[in-house]
């Protein structure tokens, strides 16, 4: 008889944030998305043997359009499958075409998509407005997304293992966590929370990986998530909005887009403190 998953999901909206020690309320909210698969992470090796280190890695996608959210997601792939991609964890796997999903058709990034939500023992896609990178601009807004997923999944983490114990010791104590960034720097976590949970800032070892999509699978896993749900708000956007050809620009500066805003004006979704939006209202 095969074991019943026990699945959790992980979805919030996010209106209030602290940000450097100051509550801060957002002019939209954020959406989170995902999952934590209990039972394939207790299953896993990561859990059973604490050989290796439980990774997490985060990606981003949308940075630099005018238009809509900018997307970041995390992921966590089986502990065999995590690693160099160099090294090919994932061959002969269902994930063995993933790498950095620009480097992907649409059509293989669509494939990979479902695939990495099936296998990842957790995940989680996080959405900031528009409204929200024009109040504590971009590089604030993806940093935020970075702690937010990853915090998100650290606490389910924290929360679901702290009661387990094996020999007279918690096994979360004995866990060590690497959240790997895409990037060259890293979110600014909250460790104080953390650590009330029952995870120390000992444990967690966060870095910054640039060119990381391309180099390891659980930072390229989260970056066909991150690409592949902005994309999906860029097409239902696109149905609100015909005019604009959002779908064929995703909301970068193309000159079809900027024709569509001269002709048409400013979208609500459009980023305000960009250039040229900016001096375009």
């Amino acid at each position: 008889m095969s074991q019943i998953e026990q699945i959790i999901v992980l979805d919030d909206t996010i209106g209030n944030i602290d940000i450097k020690d100051q509550y801060v309320s957002l002019n939209a909210p954020i959406t989170l998305s995902g999952q934590l698969n209990i039972t394939k992470l207790i299953t896993d090796k990561t859990f059973s043997s604490m050989s290796s280190p439980l990774q997490i890695g985060v990606d981003e996608a949308g940075r630099g359009p005018l238009l809509g959210c900018v997307t970041i997601a995390a992921a966590i792939l089986p502990n065999t499958w995590s690693d160099l991609i160099e090294h090919q964890p994932l061959q002969n796997t269902p994930l063995c075409t993933l790498t950095d999903s620009k480097k992907l058709s649409e059509k293989k990034r669509d494939i990979l998509y479902p695939l990495v939500q099936k296998y990842a023992l957790g995940f989680v896609v996080a959405e900031i407005p528009a409204a929200v990178i024009d109040q504590i601009n971009i590089l604030a807004a993806t940093m935020l997304g970075m702690r937010l997923c990853s915090e998100t999944l650290l606490k389910a983490i924290a929360q679901h293992f702290a009661t387990i114990v094996v020999g007279g010791q918690n096994e979360l104590n004995k866990e060590q966590i690497e959240i790997l960034i895409d990037g060259n720097r890293c979110p600014d976590l909250d460790y104080l929370t953390l650590e009330k949970l029952g995870l120390p800032p000992s444990a967690i070892d966060c870095q910054a990986w640039i060119k990381g999509d391309a180099r390891h699978t659980s930072i390229a896993a989260a970056s066909i998530l991150a690409k592949v749900s902005r994309d999906k708000t860029m097409y239902e956007m696109d149905a609100r909005y015909p005019n604009y050809t959002i779908a064929q620009h995703k909301g970068y500066p193309t000159r079809a887009h900027i024709a569509a805003i001269d002709t048409y004006g400013v979208l609500p979704e459009h980023r305000r403190s960009f250039a040229p939006i900016k001096h375009m209202q």
